[in-house]
């Protein structure tokens, strides 16, 4: 089995996986360049894109996690020569997480203006947090649908058909944002920041119905819900609800930056939501060989093949490593291009520059963090994982970003906690893995 470790076929799986991966910091990015140019309050839109984003984001990655607990266990079957024993779970585990989704989103339309002033929104980018956020929200329970599809096709070890789906949804919301913010003279009317949402939304629904087609047509997995409840349910919940703490320690870390960001004021929350764009983009480039590791970790568990998994660490921590390189070349060559990008607010620019650098140099820690944090999902580690964050954002990003607002750091100290953050996230990943699965090396 180890002889599946090798470049090609980790790269067949983390191109692709990369690919699909930085789909949605793409759409991200583009309404944030997007936005940020609107000729009519185009600062109070960008922020309120950003606020947005950022509680849209929690939602999605709590309730996503369902997505690498389908992964692990599917491709721990399939290493284990089990497949057929677990083909009615997925259906069982979507069912549960659409009905979980479509009940947050209805517990949050009635309240939107209370959360986002807990995120210090006010005045008029409190009125676009709510005109954004009434559209863009219905797209939540799609989105989860996708990426329930995505994790059934991983743990089958197949990343094309999720990044054909991603890459559909990213042009045709590059495409309609285009159209809808800033209209077409005497066909479509300039729908500004509403448009933005709208082209969010309508390229959800056309990923989401890919989505059912493909996952019909290319597997022998049905979404017909059959009776009695899997026997593996049990384990899925458990390690989604891991995996449900750890996001929202995770996302507690981003939305207490934005609340901090915010509380600085308009331009500031505008650099933030740049930076914080851009800080994803490069998570989910990395990403793509956490992805292969997750695919194939569980494969090479389940065939109990430690030798093999212990090669695939080494090698995708060494690639990651390598594409954080090429990252931080580019950041520092385009260092002003890319600011101007998002957009043309002189104090918004100085703000942005004057934090970009420690994103850059953050991308090899980043690196370590992400990479191994795909492998540990794909071993079932969740449990591991959500002490990891919990510990990283209480103990470490947390006291520094108070530490920096106390000593008057504004934007420098937000970036300073992320880098802490990323640390501990990584040290504690490669000490987990050097002192549990070597010893089953030595042993095998």
């Amino acid at each position: 089995m180890s002889t599946i470790v090798n470049f090609k076929k980790i790269n067949n799986l983390a191109i692709p996986a990369t690919i699909a991966g930085i789909a949605e910091p793409v759409l991200s990015i583009t309404d944030t360049a997007i936005v940020g140019n609107i000729p009519v309050d185009g600062l109070e839109s960008l922020a309120a894109a950003g606020i947005v984003g950022s509680f849209l984001s929690m939602l999605i990655w709590i309730l996503g996690q369902t997505r690498s607990a389908i992964s692990a266990i599917i491709s721990q079957y399939l290493g284990a020569g089990k497949l057929d024993e677990v083909k009615t779970l997925p259906a069982q585990a979507i069912y549960l997480n659409i009905t979980l989704s479509i009940i947050i989103l209805l517990s949050t339309i009635f309240i939107v203006d209370e959360i986002f002033q807990l995120l210090n929104a006010s005045g008029k980018i409190l009125k676009y947090c709510v005109s954004y956020y009434s559209i863009r929200v219905w797209g939540f329970p799609l989105t989860l649908f996708v990426f329930a599809v995505m994790g059934i096709f991983r743990g089958l070890q197949n990343t094309y058909w999720p990044m054909v789906i991603a890459i559909t949804g990213a042009v045709l919301n590059i495409v309609l944002d285009f159209i809808l913010v800033y209209g077409i003279e005497g066909v479509v009317s300039p729908l500004y920041l509403e448009g933005a949402a709208y082209a969010s939304l309508i390229a959800q629904g056309i990923m989401a119905v890919m989505a059912f087609v493909l996952l019909l047509t290319k597997t022998d997995i049905s979404l017909k819900l059959k009776l009695p409840i899997h026997p593996e349910l049990g384990r899925l919940v458990i390690m989604s609800l891991n995996l449900f703490v750890r996001a929202i320690a995770l996302n507690t870390a981003l939305i207490f930056a934005v609340r901090e960001a915010t509380a600085l004021g308009d331009l500031y929350i505008g650099a933030h939501t740049i930076a914080i764009n851009l800080w994803l983009f490069s998570a989910f480039f990395i990403d793509g060989y956490g992805a292969a590791g997750n695919i194939m970790g569980g494969r090479l568990l389940g065939a109990k093949d430690y030798d093999g998994l212990w090669i695939l660490a080494k090698k995708i921590v060494a690639y990651g490593l390598w594409i954080s390189l090429i990252l931080i070349l580019l950041g520092f060559v385009f260092y002003y291009p890319i600011g101007k990008l998002f957009s043309q607010e002189t104090p918004v620019l100085n703000a942005f520059y004057a934090i970009f650098f420690i994103l850059i140099l953050g991308l090899p820690i980043n690196t370590v963090a992400f990479v191994l944090d795909g492998l540990f999902k794909g071993l079932g580690e969740m449990k591991y994982l959500r002490n990891t964050l919990l510990s990283a954002t209480f103990l470490g990003f947390l006291p520094m970003l108070f530490l920096g607002k106390y000593l008057e750091w504004g934007l420098l100290g937000i970036w300073i906690a992320f880098t802490v953050w990323m640390l501990i996230r990584g040290g504690a990943l490669v000490w987990k893995f050097r002192h549990k699965f070597r010893p089953l090396l030595q042993n095998n």
